[in-house]
């Protein structure tokens, strides 16, 4: 029952926060919206608001990490794995009916400086998935410094889309967003591959200056 209770406080947290944020998520709100006790949320939580909301966070930047990680193993071709991870997103907003998007957003938004903790492991979350996808362009082929700015535009593009969805109630801006970026993935890999190709010829012609 004890854990029961614990799990619902975390899940009752980890909704309020992706709908209002860090500011505009209260203990009151906690208390009322998952049915626990005040002396049951101190009990399992004693470090309070911050505490929970640490936990939740931390909670949800690993399970997006790992989904994250399992859809770009998934697949040897990179433009592939981010159409497919574009189409995941696109049907979380549908399921929520729009309502939630990412975790830890609404919490960066409300900049809780006063919170060094939460801020790290929201600045090391973006770290964490921008480092993915870039690493799974440079396997690819993609030069470091190109896979890192086409990193960067996935999940920017992913986090606005959100926020447009919300807006719109509508899934359509994502999956038109899905199709341009993963055509530019593809050329990027293709250039890549072509300048591995040239770069190859090149140092057996410099290796070989009989042939």
């Amino acid at each position: 029952m004890a854990n029961d209770t614990r799990t619902r406080i975390l899940e009752t947290t980890g909704l309020l926060l992706r709908q209002r944020g860090y500011h505009g998520t209260s203990l009151n709100d906690i208390l009322s919206a998952s049915g626990a006790p005040r002396g049951s949320l101190y009990f399992h939580f004693p470090g309070g608001k911050d505490q929970l909301v640490i936990e939740v966070t931390r909670a949800s930047v690993a399970d997006v990490t790992e989904r994250l990680g399992e859809a770009l193993a998934a697949e040897k071709d990179p433009a592939v794995a981010v159409h497919h991870i574009y189409q995941s997103v696109g049907r979380m907003l549908e399921d929520n009916q729009f309502s939630l998007g990412c975790p830890i957003a609404p919490v960066v938004l409300d900049s809780p400086t006063d919170v060094p903790e939460l801020a790290e492991l929201c600045r090391s979350a973006f770290e964490q998935w921008i480092g993915l996808l870039r690493d799974a362009f440079v396997r690819a082929g993609v030069p470091a410094r190109r896979a890192h700015a086409l990193a960067l535009l996935v999940e920017s593009s992913l986090e606005g889309l959100m926020v447009i969805a919300r807006a719109t109630s509508d899934r359509a801006p994502v999956q038109a967003v899905a199709d341009e970026v993963a055509a530019l993935i593809e050329a990027a890999v293709l250039d890549g591959a072509g300048r591995n190709r040239d770069a190859a010829i090149s140092a057996v012609g410099i290796s070989s200056p009989g042939t």
